[in-house]
């Protein structure tokens, strides 16, 4: 029984699943036949009836018979095949040959596809002809319109053109030959060829118009601004050779003839209305005028500056020259008194060997000066350049001289520096004294010491000569550290001194009660006549602490107050 039940359980789902398989093919099957009806539904002929709107010959009738076919044939043949295969889709799907049935649907796709490019085409074609037919006749006005002003610009201003009036006047009638194309195209529909001779013809008026805009200025350049501008430049070139100017590297002379030859070339072009070359070319002229003028002109401004300040360097030479002879005798001076380096002495001599060549190549620079046989530019470019190297000595120069003087100086502050220690000294020397210490200990004593001898050093070193303020600096540094390591200890010590000596005071009053202590205190007492105050500080406020804690802020504080 259970048996039974579950083959009709398989039964019903299996019908049920074959339901809705079937279900989901015949959707499909609707799609494609929904697209189907929309391409027959496409207005396609209300579109074709549009061509006939037009002369209906030549290119426009070979068109709409082509179209016509093709619609004909999507019509009567094509469709009817996909009917056909729409058959056996469904006939399938009722067999449960659904695979079949989807190769049958794609093979529908794929019709369905190739027709609506079919149709696509054909719009796109017919839509290009009637555009092109509409754009026409609003254009063509347009043009005819251009046309009238450009032949009337050109009557009325006609002398502005000279002889390139002419070469217009023929692309004027080219055009009007154009139009007479166009016309016959048109009437034999042909609106495709029509539509490029309209390209055509605004391009050729753009061309003329623009000709027409720069020929006059082009012409007024060519003919009378460039000539003129040349013949000033050979006036100008005449007369510098007869004041004396060396100007073989322009190449003047080929210049001008290459000048002259290309702007007869261009004049040409110019005639023939040719006004695109011709004005790249004018321009290429006017470039090569102005570097003619620039380079004349530069020889002019370098006559002018070498005039100007040959005299003027020449002063400059041998004023320095004098300076460095000084700072060559001033350096001889100093060496007797102060140690100079090798390379301060080398750096000296160098700068005047600089000075004796720099010297030198000015006299050459005068004598090609005087023989006027060299470039001009060439000349003032080389005395520029020995005054940018005689202000870079002067700079040199400078640095040494200061050195030499800062020895001097350098000498003064250290024995200055060396007379403050030795105050510092004496004031370190008074103090101890005020305060009555009993004694130094050996080691402030080792520092006394030291502090007078590295003086007595610096002292020696000062009176060497030649003196080497490099080794004085060193030994100046050494005492500045000394005397100030003593300035401070012995601040240290007075105040250690004071202390152990109020702290033992102090203790004395613990001495009968605490053997201890009082054994402590003998101890810091023999410190304390061995000058050791430091040590006899440390054992008093040791013993003292352990039987009253503090007290040594206790004696400080109350030093303070005396000494306050």
């Amino acid at each position: 029984m259970e048996y039974i039940l579950g083959i009709v359980i398989l039964v019903i789902a299996l019908i049920i699943w074959g339901y809705f398989l079937k279900r989901k093919h015949f959707k499909e099957i609707d799609q494609l036949e929904a697209w189907k009806m929309d391409i027959m539904n496409r207005p396609i002929l209300e579109e074709l009836s549009k061509v006939k709107q037009l002369n209906m010959t030549g290119e426009t009738e070979e068109m709409f018979e082509r179209w016509r076919k093709e619609w004909d044939a999507i019509i009567t043949i094509y469709l009817p095949d996909v009917e056909d295969l729409f058959f056996d889709a469904e006939d399938y799907v009722d067999k449960y040959r659904l695979g079949k049935s989807k190769e049958v649907q794609r093979m529908i796709s794929t019709k369905l596809t190739n027709i609506v490019k079919i149709i696509e085409k054909i719009l796109m074609e017919l839509n290009e002809l009637v555009g092109s037919e509409e754009k026409n006749r609003v254009e063509i006005e347009e043009i005819k319109e251009s046309y009238r002003k450009i032949k009337k610009d050109l009557l009325v201003h006609r002398h502005t053109f000279a002889k390139a009036a002419d070469p217009l006047d023929d692309m004027l009638d080219e055009i009007v030959e154009i139009l007479k194309q166009y016309e016959e195209a048109t009437e034999n529909g042909n609106y495709l060829n029509a539509r490029e001779l309209v390209l055509s013809i605004k391009n050729k008026l753009a061309t003329i118009q623009t000709r027409m805009e720069i020929i006059p200025q082009l012409l007024l350049d060519g003919h009378s601004s460039l000539p003129t501008s040349i013949s000033e430049l050979k006036d100008g070139f005449k007369e510098m050779v007869e004041q004396g100017y060396s100007l073989e590297h322009i190449e003047f002379e080929t210049e001008i003839l290459r000048l002259e030859a290309d702007l007869e070339h261009y004049n040409v072009q110019l005639n023939l209305a040719e006004a695109e070359a011709a004005e790249k070319g004018i321009n290429e002229i006017f470039d090569r005028v102005n570097l003619l003028y620039d380079l004349l002109e530069k020889e002019v401004l370098s006559k002018q500056y070498l005039i100007k300040n040959e005299n003027l360097l020449k002063e400059n030479l041998e004023a320095f020259e004098y300076e460095n002879d000084k700072l060559k005798a001033e350096t001889a001076v100093v060496r007797h008194s102060y140690h100079v380096t090798e390379s301060e002495l080398s750096a000296q001599k160098k700068l005047e060997k600089q000075i004796d060549k720099l010297i030198k190549r000015f006299q050459l620079l005068t004598l090609k000066i005087a023989d006027n046989a060299t470039i001009s530019s060439v000349l003032s470019d080389e005395m520029k350049g020995i005054e940018a190297i005689l202000n870079e000595l002067k700079v040199e120069h400078e640095v040494f001289s200061k050195k030499l003087h800062a020895l001097r100086k350098d000498e003064l502050q250290a024995r200055e520096v060396l007379q403050e220690l030795r105050k510092k000294m004496g004031d370190t020397s008074r103090t101890i004294s005020q305060s009555n210490v009993p004694g130094l200990p050996e080691r402030y004593r080792d520092l006394l010491s030291e502090s007078k001898e590295s003086m007595e050093d610096v002292q020696s070193k000062l009176e060497e000569k030649p003196l080497d303020m490099g080794s004085v600096h060193i030994f100046l540094e050494k005492a500045i550290a000394s005397v100030t390591r003593l300035y401070e200890n012995t601040e240290v010590l007075i105040e250690e001194m004071l202390l152990a000596e109020k702290v033992i005071q102090y203790g004395n009053r613990y001495r009968s009660r605490y053997p201890a202590v009082a054994e402590a205190l003998r101890t810091a007492e023999q410190y304390f006549r061995d000058y050791e105050y430091e040590r006899a500080l440390e054992v008093a406020v040791s013993a003292i602490e352990k039987v009253e804690p503090g007290i040594l802020d206790k004696i400080e504080a109350n030093m303070g107050k005396v000494y306050s």
